[in-house]
């Protein structure tokens, strides 16, 4: 009998190259980042999680559904915490290293709290390993082309789920027609799948991710953000409003430009085709107007630094970004 019945021959499949494993081959894999998150909860059942204001509502669902209080925190210019937190038995903090540039920051919260009494998200850091803390958080479609996934890094004894995301067939499309032509021509379909994953029922990372995700060259990945970061905060840094340590990047999600009419100027690099996110327009109903994160929301330009882009790619975003600025 041929091993695990598994069928030989027939039609190809998508051809990827093998070799690889996963970045993180002994975390947990679950389909979002928000359902390895609900997991965490279930498992450990807190009476409270301290939480920023600067955050995606999609990480607050899992709290409701566990039925976990919630308080939130603000944040300084260099992404430390900004009030005064006491963790009582049974709360926890979850903080996130945003953009992939706070390893410093993690490092000091280690120090001051209990780290067994701590989540850190790498949902925007896949690249930082995690640290000795309870649990981190890692969304690998923040980073690569893949429909699905999430990953889990605990020493609490979670079980994997046993139930395998099924459906992320139905959320490619927009990976191929963005792979095939332009960007604008998926962008409905990726709406739709980005809208299918609030379903937050711990499941199994889908076979399909896993297999592309181990095809990932990730020491290439990793510098190639790396250097395309430097790039562009060496011609930057000196108009930036951040304060940005470049010596505690890994391979960063993005680079964070914060700049005075930074929500004009992305309209205007988005005429040229330069698309820049917003991070995150749900926090506004959290925070003051002129809070530190609706400062953000508003005038963060968050320049694209992946690996799909070389060093002559970065220059022209310099120039444009600096030929718009001046307007």
């Amino acid at each position: 009998m041929l091993s695990q019945n598994k069928a030989v021959g027939g039609y190809f499949e998508l051809e990827l190259p093998y070799g690889n494993e996963h970045y993180y081959p002994s975390a947990l894999k679950y389909q979002s980042a928000r359902s390895a998150f609900y997991a965490l909860l279930l498992h450990y059942k807190p009476k409270k999680v301290w939480m920023p204001f600067y955050i995606c509502d999609s990480m607050l669902v899992p709290l409701n559904e566990a039925n976990v209080t919630v308080s939130f925190y603000g944040i300084y210019s260099d992404f430390s915490i900004r009030d005064e937190i006491q963790l009582n038995d049974g709360e926890l903090l979850l903080y996130v290293n945003y953009f992939g540039i706070c390893g410093n920051i993690e490092d000091m919260l280690m120090e001051k709290f209990d780290p067994l009494k701590l989540i850190f998200d790498h949902s925007q850091a896949f690249f930082s390993q995690p640290k000795e803390c309870l649990a981190t958080i890692y969304s690998p479609r923040k980073f690569f082309g893949v429909p699905d996934g999430g990953f889990l890094v605990t020493r609490l004894p979670i079980d994997q789920p046993s139930k395998i995301d099924e459906e992320s067939i139905n959320r490619c499309s927009h990976l191929l027609k963005r792979l095939a032509g332009d960007p604008e021509n998926g962008y409905g379909d990726y709406k739709t799948a980005e809208e299918s994953l609030k379903e937050i029922e711990p499941k199994g990372m889908s076979l399909l991710t896993s297999r592309i995700l181990c095809a990932v060259d990730y020491s290439s990945v990793k510098k190639k953000r790396e250097d395309n970061f430097i790039s562009l905060h060496e011609e930057l840094k000196n108009k930036n409003k951040l304060e940005i340590d470049p010596g505690d990047i890994a391979g960063p999600l993005i680079y964070p430009l914060w700049l005075d009419g930074g929500r004009d100027i992305k309209s205007l690099l988005k005429k040229e085709r330069l698309f820049i996110a917003t991070y995150w327009l749900d926090c506004l109903k959290r925070v003051s107007n002129r809070s530190f994160e609706s400062l953000l929301v508003s005038d963060l330009i968050p320049l694209p630094c992946d690996q799909r882009y070389s060093f002559s790619k970065m220059k022209e975003i310099i120039s444009e970004v600096l030929n718009v600025y001046r307007r």
